[in-house]
């Protein structure tokens, strides 16, 4: 079974670019466009993951593999921020989920009690802000996967999650992050012979899982951003005044990915270089003790 576990709608809210945010939003598409491209692209599984909201998923809950899901944006206790995917619970756990994503500890063990599947995603990317070396600690004790290919993280920052992944035992899991259409089923997770979603669960967690599908580039961000911005004007029809700021799409598109390679290149020396395999000090101890305290 094929599964994108990494996909967004209309219902992920409001786009967090400085300026942008007043008057656009992450994603146009909607959810019911959503599953049918996933469909169409041979998808056997389906699920949406929204920033923090599963309202895009009511519209979506009659088809029988489809599951609930979502992207918590959460505050680490380093104060930096991360992007948590939590896949499927019910629909009053969404709730539960939204109280603790400001408390890590809380959120660890209400995940672990009610034993739901979790990833850190694009553990290589600016994408959120700043990292601290203890955010890793808390990724390599509690985390069971790692997003190991990203549809628009650079094909480096996925090799290295991947290495990461192997290094640290997780299960590996990819998606598209797509949050315009024709980026939606190009990244997958495929677990062979896997006949319904228990199985398909079963399977990654006993390390049958394999990612598949595309990375990111240039292009491919820059047409995203493109078709979002057409579905904006085609919503705000005012929006329309802002057209000549689309010169600036492409240089804004290798900016972020001169950020991303940054980033890239501070924290895989980081943590894979050749001091990076070893368990640093403090990683275990502080944070195993913060969720027994919590407990």
């Amino acid at each position: 079974m094929k599964c994108d576990m990494h996909v967004h709608s209309y219902y992920s809210g409001r786009c967090t670019t400085p300026f942008v945010s007043a008057f656009c939003r992450e994603s146009y598409s909607h959810p019911e466009e959503v599953f049918e491209t996933l469909q169409h692209r041979q998808m056997n599984l389906f699920t949406l993951t929204d920033h923090d909201s599963i309202e895009g998923s009511e519209k979506l809950r009659r088809h029988p593999n489809f599951f609930l899901s979502e992207e918590l944006t959460c505050r680490m206790p380093s104060g930096t921020e991360v992007h948590i995917g939590v896949y499927d619970f019910h629909e009053r756990q969404h709730v539960h989920l939204q109280q603790r994503r400001n408390d890590l500890p809380a959120l660890l063990m209400y995940l672990t009690e009610r034993q739901l599947f979790f990833s850190i995603n694009h553990v290589f990317s600016s994408l959120t802000g700043r990292r601290e070396v203890e955010d890793f600690g808390w990724f390599h004790e509690y985390f069971p996967a790692i997003e190991t290919r990203n549809g628009h993280m650079l094909p480096k920052a996925n090799a290295q999650a991947a290495q990461l992944a192997r290094r640290w035992h997780k299960v590996g899991i990819g998606g598209s992050d797509a949050h315009a259409l024709p980026s939606a089923g190009m990244t997958y997770t495929h677990v062979p012979g896997a006949r319904n979603k228990q199985e398909f669960f079963e399977g990654l967690k006993s390390g049958q899982g394999r990612v598949r599908g595309e990375s990111g580039c240039f292009a491919k961000l820059t047409r995203d951003v493109f078709v979002i911005a057409g579905e904006m004007m085609r919503e705000k029809a005012w929006t329309v005044l802002l057209a000549p700021l689309a010169f600036a799409v492409p240089a804004a598109t290798l900016w972020n990915y001169r950020d991303e390679r940054v980033f890239l290149r501070r924290w895989s020396t980081e943590l894979l270089g050749p001091s990076g395999g070893r368990k640093r000090a403090g990683w275990s101890s502080p944070p195993r003790r913060a969720v027994e305290e919590w407990a």
